[in-house]
């Protein structure tokens, strides 16, 4: 089970798409260990696909946003790894921002290295420490996310339903969709015909199943808050480009 303290951070991170007036503040090496420690920490939609992490600071990769570092995310290539690196990694964000280091999900940054103890890059975080928690988010609710309507079907669960569609995602694609019938939900990966907003067409399915497993975060710390039990199967998420993807099915 996840930390049950990451789910206060939910309504607290916000994405600092630019590192500036945050204060001079440093992130001490002792305290880059403990980030690099946690992560061994972190619950996995599959323990099997082995992950890992890089600290390496922001000038190496050539970040240029003021960000002090960046943490580099490795994976095994299997099925779901991206879907597994999202949730692992949302964690990893929500857990920066219980310590006030702000966080930038940046999907379009280049590694310093590719390959890293055989495993792949997927994607990177940048991270730099905020010097007032008043920095961070105020009003969650004020934040641009589809209304409930739009990603989810079906009856609504009080302290999920409202929450879950707060989590960040590439270019703010939001690309879920929730189905309820009963006590099972549906969640699935959704891609709008026709719309891909500005990524490029390359890379939308890539980023969006990354965007899926931090969905499946959020959903999870939700009904871990809420004392709902549940079961869990995964889908395989191969990156077609069908409308609606199954990714997963909770049964609570």
């Amino acid at each position: 089970m996840m930390m049950h303290d990451l789910y206060d951070m939910i309504y607290k991170r916000k994405s600092f798409h630019l590192f500036r007036n945050t204060g001079r503040e440093t992130i001490p090496a002792a305290e880059l260990q403990e980030i690099e420690s946690a992560w061994a920490t972190f619950d996995a939609l599959d323990p099997d696909i082995r992950t890992a992490i890089r600290i390496v600071p922001a000038q190496k990769v050539n970040f240029k946003r003021d960000a002090e570092y960046c943490v580099m995310l490795y994976s095994e290539k299997k099925d779901n790894y991206l879907m597994n690196i999202g949730f692992l990694g949302e964690q990893l964000d929500l857990f920066l921002v219980s310590r006030d280091i702000g966080t930038l999900w940046f999907g379009i940054g280049k590694p310093d290295e590719p390959f890293y103890d055989g495993l792949d890059f997927v994607i990177m975080i940048a991270i730099r420490r905020i010097d007032d928690s008043a920095k961070f988010r105020k009003d969650m609710f004020k934040s641009k996310r589809k209304p409930v309507a739009e990603i989810w079907e079906g009856e609504t669960i009080e302290g999920v339903t409202d929450i879950v569609r707060f989590a960040p995602s590439a270019c703010n694609s939001q690309p879920w969709l929730v189905k309820r019938e009963g006590d099972t939900l549906s969640v699935f990966r959704y891609k709008k015909p026709g719309k891909r907003g500005i990524m490029p067409a390359a890379a939308v399915s890539y980023y969006n199943r990354i965007d899926l497993g931090i969905f499946l975060c959020f959903l999870e710390l939700c009904l871990d808050h809420g004392n709902i039990p549940y079961t869990k199967e995964l889908y395989t998420d191969d990156g077609s480009d069908r409308e609606y993807t199954l990714n997963a099915v909770y049964h609570l």
